[in-house]
């Protein structure tokens, strides 16, 4: 019987089935992390979408309250010209009430320099021209009414491009040399990066949404003071009205 060449190795099947089981495991984990890397990064982009819509609903949220406080400042300005009119007509009929009582009235007023008459009221909603921070940035939040629309999941148009990867090939060279080498992967991440740059810009909007909104609060609250002011006024004077006609 011939003795077994000296360079045989019994184990040698078994260490090159074991090479090819760990380079079939090596390969089975790179498709893994492949797919988990792609798992991972569309999370991502849907997570900063969420986000995005969410920032675009605080902002169609933000404006509305700007409109409902410009209205505000109209109807305020409506009573402010109403109080004026009204303190008008009182110290008319105050003047007349005063020739009354006096014998010599007549007289003194026939010679007594007549008050500029007031403007007549103008007809419609009075002209109120709410702070110019504030009409700017209502401006700049009414452009992006169009993509909180696309955003809504409920008014989101049916050809959503979350997915169109062919987007990517609009990026110049050197944008695309920063993105990973695969596609799919290289679309996610420039969509996040779309995400995050809308998202910052949107947060600038909402600043100056709220800086503005600050600003024409602030302003009311003074035509609220000088109105209250106005009103008391007014009370003391009509008061003083009733009891001169009182004691005619």
């Amino acid at each position: 019987m011939a003795a077994p060449p000296r360079s045989y190795n019994p184990f040698a099947a078994d260490e090159e089935e074991a090479a090819e089981v760990a380079a079939a495991g090596g390969a089975e984990r790179q498709r893994y992390l492949q797919r988990e890397v792609l798992r991972r990064s569309a999370a991502t982009a849907d997570s900063t979408a969420r986000s995005l819509a969410l920032l675009y609903e605080s902002e169609r949220v933000g404006v509305a309250a700007s409109e409902e406080l410009v209205r505000q400042g109209e109807v305020l300005k409506r009573t402010e010209q109403m109080v004026d009119k009204m303190d008008q007509d009182l110290k008319t009929s105050q003047r007349h009430i005063n020739s009354i009582k006096s014998v010599f009235g007549g007289l003194v007023s026939y010679f007594k320099p007549k008050p500029p008459d007031s403007k007549p009221e103008q007809n419609g909603a009075p002209e109120y021209n709410a702070h110019s921070r504030l009409k700017e940035a209502m401006m700049s939040s009414k452009e992006q009414e169009s993509k909180y629309q696309e955003s809504h999941p409920n008014l989101r148009r049916l050809d959503n491009s979350d997915n169109d990867f062919s987007r990517t090939d609009s990026v110049s060279s050197v944008q695309r040399d920063a993105y990973p080498k695969n596609q799919h992967l290289r679309a996610y991440h420039q969509k996040i990066d779309n995400n995050l740059d809308e998202m910052s810009s949107g947060l600038s909007r909402l600043k100056n949404l709220a800086l503005g909104l600050q600003t024409e609060i602030e302003e009311q609250d003074d035509m609220l003071d000088r109105l209250t002011k106005k009103v008391e006024t007014l009370d003391v004077n009509i008061a003083s009205t009733d009891k001169k006609v009182r004691q005619l």
